[in-house]
């Protein structure tokens, strides 16, 4: 059974860090572009960060480029998001997800990704 599997998030106060992990399960990340995303309440899901499957290419969304840092190791089957700086409307609930094909280059459309983790919550509070 293929999954993803998202961890780390947790109550933060504002400056704080946080790194999110997503482990995959059922399948190897090699060769899968990763994405990260989030969501608030009300809002549509927002595309953070993609990285493609050898880790030369990364791209950010302008709203977090500088503070997060996106990263995998293909050796343990993980993706990472970096989160430094946090800010309250950091808050919500992050997401990876995986293309449904190798080899595809990275997208941040929500259309373009096909397996996803369940979410972690990410809490930016003081």
């Amino acid at each position: 059974q293929v999954q993803l599997v998202e961890s780390g998030g947790g109550l933060v106060q504002p400056g704080g860090s946080l790194r999110l992990s997503c482990a995959a399960s059922g399948f190897t990340l090699d060769y899968y572009t990763i994405a990260w995303f989030r969501q608030s309440p009300g809002k549509e899901r927002e595309f953070l960060a993609s990285i493609n499957w050898t880790g030369r290419n990364s791209y950010y969304s302008d709203s977090i480029k500088g503070r997060f840092s996106i990263s995998r190791d293909n050796a343990k089957n993980t993706a990472y998001l970096q989160m430094d700086d946090l800010k309250s409307e950091d808050t919500a609930v992050y997401y990876c997800a995986a293309p449904p094909a190798r080899g595809l280059e990275p997208a941040n459309l929500v259309d373009e990704y096909y397996y996803w983790g369940q979410g972690t919550q990410v809490t930016v509070s003081s």
